[in-house]
């Protein structure tokens, strides 16, 4: 099976990526266990399946198990496996993560989160290389490799009483540090791509983001890190799919809290961008209309002042993707109806009509949601995209 390049394992131009792609690179030949560590939503995983791809076991599976996730009183059998009648329930035989794993890697990911009795079992796996199926009578033979990772500073767990050192050491044979997002923020312009790309809708261009905005994410702290990141790149190409977001234009509502204090700071910066770019587009108005009124026989025109300040303010707000007001008004309360309708219907094609998963796109309640599909009439049929689920919801 082909090796995938290490330069797509880590995205990013910065020295913490490249030190990163670098380590992977040298260690992924290595059978020897490896210990990652960083803040959650750093790309621990991702570190973890280039290390699988890059290794000569890239041919066996990686099979990625999450400690914190599962129950205290299953993991035992979801790693080593349980047999028919060990337990209540345990109906048939069962082969655990680790026989899963023969011949390739194991993820255990937060291994910081195993409790004391579990960290014991799995010290004894790396120790043998054998696991005991919960119910069997005889050990099993495992060749995996084993990367763990955890967002938890092991030392100080050992130092609470709440993880072994014996298993620490064991486990760090090749430590591997991810570093936080805010650590690398040069990258940041090249995950935006990236994962604009990844989000873009299928035919459509991927959302671009202006200068001023850019700026704004690379002055942001980013506590979620890159996990944050493409979570927000999901929804702004959700909400705005196609089209060039710049800070002003992005409603507050849909930033995090950090780059809403940013947005309130920075505010202005875009407007004056926006009044540069019409300048010529006044001047060259102006001109004309000097030129219209030398002329006896043009049409009486309204006070050029007032015409002007439209004009511009007409390309202002469509500059910033903003609808402008018509001079007869309208009604604010269709205007919304009709906006709210719209990015529904975008959310229900991103998802193919998947009604969970837009309530999630839209922070909203499921109920709330159905109950919006109905007063809009959006059933089956009315969207490009059919699903089942969207017409036993709202049908």
């Amino acid at each position: 099976m082909a090796k995938k390049s290490p330069s797509k394992a880590f995205i990013g131009a910065s020295a913490g990526a490249e030190a990163i792609r670098h380590l992977i690179e040298r260690v992924a030949s290595s059978s020897a266990t490896v210990l990652i560590t960083g803040e959650s939503g750093t790309g621990k995983e991702l570190v973890a399946r280039a290390l699988h791809d890059q290794s000569d076991r890239s041919g066996g599976n990686f099979v990625p198990i999450n400690c914190a996730a599962i129950p205290k009183d299953l993991l035992e059998s979801e790693l080593f496996g349980h047999r028919k009648g060990a337990f209540t329930g345990a109906m048939a035989d069962r082969i655990g993560r680790f026989e899963l794993a023969h011949g390739g890697t194991i993820f255990l990911d937060e291994i910081g989160d195993l409790s004391l009795d579990m960290q014991v079992k799995l010290l004894r796996v790396l120790q043998e290389r054998t696991v005991d199926p919960v119910g069997g009578l005889k050990s099993v033979e495992v060749d995996v490799r084993v990367v763990a990772a955890t967002h938890r500073d092991l030392e100080a767990e050992i130092e609470a009483g709440r993880f072994r050192e014996d298993l620490y050491y064991r486990l760090n044979v090749l430590p591997l540090n991810t570093p936080a997002l805010r650590q690398r923020t040069q990258d940041v312009p090249a995950l935006l791509a990236h994962f604009a790309e990844h989000f873009a809708v299928k035919g459509q261009t991927p959302i671009s983001f202006t200068a001023d905005f850019i700026e704004a994410l690379k002055d942001y702290a980013w506590p979620g890190n890159v996990r944050e990141l493409s979570n927000l790149v999901d929804r702004f190409n959700t909400l705005f799919s196609g089209q060039l977001l710049s800070l002003a234009t992005v409603p507050s509502s849909l930033l995090p809290k950090g780059l809403r204090a940013l947005q309130a700071q920075r505010v202005s910066t875009p407007i004056v961008d926006s009044l540069e770019i019409v300048a010529p587009l006044a001047k060259e108005m102006q001109h004309s209309a000097n030129a219209d009124m030398m002329n006896p026989f043009a049409n009486p025109a309204p006070p050029l002042e007032m015409d002007l300040h439209n004009e511009v303010e007409d390309i202002i707000m469509l500059a910033q993707g903003l609808p402008s007001l018509p001079p007869e008004g309208l009604s604010l309360k269709d205007r919304l109806a009709d906006i709210e309708k719209d990015l529904i219907v975008q959310a229900l094609n991103r998802t193919d009509g998947n009604v969970s998963q837009t309530a999630r796109l839209l922070n909203l309640q499921r109920t709330t949601l159905i109950e919006k599909l109905n007063k809009y009439d959006l059933r089956q049929g009315t969207l490009p995209v059919a699903n089942s689920d969207l017409e036993r919801d709202v049908g």
